[in-house]
């Protein structure tokens, strides 16, 4: 399956529907957008963000735009956003391997792991 995500608005209790996430490439301190996306109503992507064929061993970044989800649920955040935006950096070692990548978050607080 290559590379997923999934996030999980832990503090409405359900996936997190329309929040923008962005895949970068990364070297070093430098970032390569590869493609920005909307999570669909179960809060994932609807294809992976890599498949098999194009998951390429190297270092890689995913940014949530959750400031701009938890606003648009009508959710009063405080200026500035204790959270704006999740950035997890991570590596990917094994191509022939599946890397998901979750995020459990809420305005004040995260965490992910590598999934299945």
């Amino acid at each position: 399956m290559g590379l997923s995500t999934h996030v999980l608005d832990t503090m409405h209790g359900c996936p997190a529907a329309g929040m923008r996430v962005s895949l970068y490439a990364t070297e070093g301190e430098k970032a390569t957008l590869i493609k920005s996306l909307t999570l669909n109503h179960d809060g994932r992507t609807d294809a992976p963000l890599f498949d098999n064929a194009s998951l390429r061993v190297g270092t890689y970044r995913l940014t949530f735009d959750v400031a701009a989800y938890f606003k648009a649920r009508g959710v009063v955040l405080p200026e500035p956003n204790f959270l704006n935006r999740v950035s997890l950096d991570f590596g990917i070692a094994q191509v022939d391997q599946h890397y998901h990548v979750p995020l459990l978050v809420s305005p004040w607080s995260y965490s992910t792991y590598r999934g299945s």
